[in-house]
C-alpha cells in the first residue's frame, strides 16, 4: 500500500503532479478526449461492461491490468502508460495493475449521475475536476 501511497502523492490532491495515479488516470482521460472518448476506447477494447459500471450509479466491475493495458494499447495510449511508468522507475504492468484500480474511480468520480458529461469532444476536461478524488479514495 506504500506504493500506492506515494504514487498519490502521500494520499494528498496532487492533481498537477505528473507521478500521481490519480493525474496520469486524467491524462489518460484527457488524451482519450474526455471521459466518452475513453469510455468509447474502453468499449472497443472489450471493456464496454466495466466501463459502464463505472460511469453508473452502482458498483464498480474491477478490471485487470492486463485488460486496460491491451485496451489501452489498442486505443494507442500505451506510449503515455510507458512514459509514466520509465518516469516512476517502475514496470508498466505493475504501473497497469495500479491503474486499474484508480481509473474506474476517476471514471464514477467524473460521472456523479450516472451519465457522462456533455462535453462535445472532450476538449473541456479539466484534470482539477479530479482533485479531490485521492483524499477521497484513501481517507486523507
Amino acid at each position: 500500500m506504500s506504493l500506492l501511497g506515494d504514487l498519490l502523492g502521500g494520499g494528498q490532491a496532487n492533481a498537477a503532479g505528473g507521478g500521481s495515479l490519480v493525474s496520469l488516470a486524467g491524462q489518460l482521460i484527457q488524451q482519450a478526449g474526455g471521459v466518452q472518448g475513453l469510455a468509447n476506447m474502453l468499449h472497443q477494447g472489450g471493456m464496454g461492461e466495466a466501463v459502464q459500471s463505472w460511469i453508473g450509479t452502482g458498483a464498480n466491475q474491477p478490471v485487470s491490468g492486463e485488460q486496460l493495458g491491451q485496451a489501452l494499447q489498442n486505443g494507442g495510449l500505451s506510449s503515455v502508460v510507458q512514459e509514466a511508468a520509465g518516469k516512476l522507475g517502475m514496470d508498466p504492468g505493475q504501473l497497469l495493475g495500479q491503474l486499474s484500480q484508480v481509473l474506474p474511480h476517476a471514471v464514477d468520480h467524473l460521472t456523479p449521475d450516472g451519465q457522462v458529461p456533455a462535453q462535445g469532444q472532450g476538449g473541456g476536461f479539466d484534470i482539477g475536476a479530479l482533485a479531490g478524488l485521492a483524499g477521497k479514495l484513501f481517507g486523507k
